[in-house]
């Protein structure tokens, strides 16, 4: 077994997917009369669960049946516009391959409903290198809780400081952190400025080797 473990956010890590997030959130908000600015959904609803961000724009409590109705009207207009053009990120299945090759344990713990993760699973045909993938539906509290990235590590038998935390929202950064995570931020949805309180930051995962990220983070 290998001394460190990796975990991958899914949304803007696994896939380059926020643009299209964005535009069936704006289609979902316009729908029910909000007007969101880009800050707007970034403090409100980047990087959290549909329970929270849903809550977060009606701003009053929603029973479970229509926060699920409310869910999966929203994350099937991203499954529609995502479906053609849908691809793992540049570099991502040669560095999961590397990471075979190095025995290295890995994890998604990701926001997303289990019906996102089936559907970018298989389309991105990664489904054989993620034995263990926890969904929105395993935590109560979302990121930047750290709940789902402790639960994470303590699925692949590891302590979270052992564990490097992949992701790219500022909500899934602080969530890492505070987990005891290292945490590489990967710039696809904010700028390397921005994630200026990771422990190293890429563009994607092209040229990238497994070994050497972990040289740089526990040197």
């Amino acid at each position: 077994m290998h001394p460190i473990a990796f975990v991958f956010d899914m949304d803007g890590v696994i896939i380059h997917s926020n643009p299209y997030h964005k535009v069936a959130l704006h289609q979902f908000c316009e729908k029910y009369g909000y007007h969101l600015t880009e800050d707007e959904l970034r403090n409100k609803i980047y990087g959290r669960t549909n329970k929270q961000w849903i809550t977060n724009l009606f701003e009053r409590e929603l029973g479970a049946e229509e926060l699920d109705r409310f869910a999966e009207e929203k994350e099937g207009l991203f499954r529609d516009l995502i479906a053609k053009d849908i691809k793992a990120l540049d570099g991502l299945k040669d560095f999961l391959d590397l990471m075979n090759l190095q025995k290295i344990d890995r994890a998604i713990g990701t926001s997303a409903p289990r019906s996102n993760v089936d559907f970018v699973m298989s389309k991105t045909q990664l489904t054989s290198y993620f034995p263990v993938i926890l969904d929105d539906s395993f935590v109560e509290h979302g990121k930047p809780n750290p709940e789902i990235y402790i639960k994470c590590a303590a699925a692949l038998n590891y302590d979270p400081a052992n564990c490097v935390v992949f992701e790219d929202s500022l909500s899934g950064v602080a969530a890492g952190k505070a987990a005891g995570c290292k945490v590489v931020g990967v710039a696809t949805t904010h700028t390397h400025a921005e994630l200026a309180d990771t422990d190293l930051v890429i563009d994607d995962f092209t040229n990238l080797d497994p070994a050497e990220v972990i040289h740089k983070l526990y040197k």
